[in-house]
């Protein structure tokens, strides 16, 4: 399959952006219709599929190293994107060119002239998900890691592929508007990415999690590992199973995506893979997941990003905070939240008395205004020590001059929407 180039007019932000009318709607027949006017590109392609809560793209990452360092061509599909869409579609380490980026976009809006016209449209995230297949082909890659975009079992991800191992990392309170108004609800759609006789990694869960997982496993003959976490045995280094490996990745959460990633590449090798220990090592070395617990110089200040947009997320960077040499500092809080997230559980989790909170709008998305999220947060926490709204993501710079040196931490979480901005507008881009 070759790749067929636009017209010199064709951009694929604009014609990104003249799709999100469609929303998010989950579903497969219209992603299974637009993959087989394209001629089924995913068709037969060894993949790993990754869903859950939290910790989705940092196994993708671990997973995609260690097996692209074993000398394998490697196809990597996550999302969202922090500053470039590109960053979703990644070959053997490199994100998707912009030329190639706009071909596999144009292939798949020529391809919708032959889409049946009594389907609803395809979404967004159902084109772009094509159009990763479609350059996965086009590269003739030997194995994809995929991140499920949302729930997993009617993910737009789950249609028509040929998974060699499903992994589902730690399932937590988040989608319940789509995805069920409980933990067992939203396990069960996770656990749809689960195929009869392919064997399943999963993170340790609660009880009821846990249930579901081995109820589906066991209902699908498909072989279910539940993981021992890595022990951290110095600052970039864990044992697991009786071997040492680089920790790229800071956190106790880590940890348990760590032996994820490790079981996986096991399960891989029972299979018949050659995947040396050397190549595992020289991978997670050199494995890179941008925005979750990094430290970066933001306007002259260190300042810690993280995506933490759910409560579990917020419960493991509060935990990687206690861990700081920071005792009774009050934390400066950049933040912003999607108006679908339990803000208010993310704000008890993070803040403490004394910290100062500056929240920010996201441009763009449905948020909660900085203003309605500072009520918030003042409900969860009544002693902060200052609060701002700002009115745009510009007078950040002023807002961290104003800190007085020697204070605790400065964070920016909530949303990795927000992360994004920040990178973009502050931080050099790749």
């Amino acid at each position: 399959m070759t790749a067929i180039y636009p017209p010199a007019d064709f951009d694929a932000e604009t014609y990104l952006d003249s799709l999100t009318h469609f929303g998010i709607q989950l579903g497969l027949e219209r992603i299974e219709a637009l993959l087989d006017v394209l001629g089924q590109p995913q068709q037969g392609l060894p993949v790993i599929h990754v869903a859950g809560t939290n910790g989705k793209g940092s196994v993708c990452a671990l997973v995609s190293q260690a097996i692209a360092a074993a000398g394998y061509r490697v196809g990597r599909y996550t999302s969202p994107h922090l500053v470039d869409w590109r960053e979703r579609v990644w070959v053997q380490g490199q994100w998707i060119s912009i030329a190639n980026w706009n071909s596999v976009l144009w292939q798949v809006k020529q391809a919708l002239q032959a889409y049946p016209a009594a389907l609803d449209p395809p979404t967004q995230f159902e084109v772009v998900t094509a159009a990763a297949w479609l350059y996965f082909r086009q590269q003739a890659v030997e194995i994809a890691v995929i991140e499920v975009g949302l729930g997993g079992r009617l993910d737009s991800t789950n249609a028509g592929i040929s998974p060699c191992v499903s992994a589902i990392t730690s399932i937590g309170w988040d989608h319940w508007q789509r995805l069920g108004n409980s933990l067992a609800a939203i396990a069960a759609e996770k656990a749809g990415i689960v195929r009869t006789g392919i064997p399943v990694v999963s993170a340790p869960q609660v009880p009821i999690v846990q249930e579901v997982l081995r109820a589906r496993a066991r209902e699908l003959d498909a072989p279910l590992t539940v993981v021992e976490p890595a022990r951290a045995i110095a600052l970039h280094l864990a044992e697991w199973q009786g071997q040492t490996y680089p920790r790229p990745f800071p956190g106790s959460v880590q940890l348990e995506n760590l032996a994820i990633a490790l079981q996986i590449l096991a399960t891989l090798r029972q299979a018949g893979w050659h995947l040396p220990e050397n190549a595992i090592q020289t991978g997670f070395a050199d494995a890179r997941w941008p925005g979750r617990l990094q430290w970066v110089e933001l306007c002259d200040r260190k300042v810690l990003l993280d995506g933490a947009h759910n409560v579990p997320a917020a419960i493991a960077l509060r935990q990687y905070l206690d861990t700081l040499p920071y005792p009774q500092r009050p934390t400066t809080w950049l933040m912003a939240v999607l108006k679908t997230k339990d803000a208010a559980g993310i704000c008890q989790h993070l803040l403490r008395k004394g910290d100062r909170l500056y929240a920010l709008p996201l441009l763009g998305h449905t948020a909660h205004l900085p203003a309605e999220l500072i009520q918030i947060a003042l409900a969860a926490q009544p002693h902060l020590s200052k609060t701002r709204a700002l009115a745009t993501p510009d007078h950040l710079p002023a807002c961290l001059e104003s800190i007085p040196d020697g204070e605790g931490p400065i964070i920016a979480c909530g949303s990795l929407y927000l992360l994004g901005d920040i990178m973009k507008r502050y931080l050099e881009r790749q």
